[in-house]
């Protein structure tokens, strides 16, 4: 018996990976609250509103968490599982720039106007950062098969 193996990118599936937590990460805001809101980062603001029991700052986070595994999910067919997703070198190309451009922009964010602390800017741009690098590695070696 014949079989060829077949090997997935490894910095794609790290992009996915790095997504995946990301959106778990989110979906833990949702499930635990107001203190989950606050020790992420996502503001004093926002951990207020979920206190009081609005429903906007669950509503924003569940999107953003659907966004994030939607981009593991281009990532991974990026590495070479067969999904049926369109555009995928495309789609891909821009989840990564989002990651280089998200990563940037935190870096020259005001703080204090931002109602989150300049530690939660600089850990969360260097994580978008990293993570956008994965992707551009991964892309690069799989542009041609896409």
């Amino acid at each position: 018996m014949n079989q060829t193996i077949h090997t997935l990118n490894p910095w794609l599936l790290a992009g996915m990976v790095s997504s995946m937590i990301a959106g778990l990460l989110h979906l833990g805001c949702v499930a635990f609250g107001a203190s989950w809101y606050r020790f992420l980062g996502a503001g004093e603001d926002m951990a207020r509103m979920v206190e009081a029991g609005r429903l906007l700052p669950h509503v924003i986070t569940l999107a953003v968490a659907l966004i994030l595994f939607g981009w593991a999910a281009y990532a991974l067919a990026a590495a070479g599982q067969p999904l049926p997703l369109p555009r995928i070198r495309w789609v891909v190309l821009a989840i990564t720039a989002i990651y280089f451009l998200r990563g940037g922009a935190g870096f020259l964010i005001d703080a204090p106007q931002s109602g989150r602390s300049q530690a939660f800017w600089w850990w969360s741009s260097s994580i978008c950062l990293a993570i956008g690098a994965l992707h551009a590695i991964g892309l690069r070696q799989v542009w041609h098969l896409l």
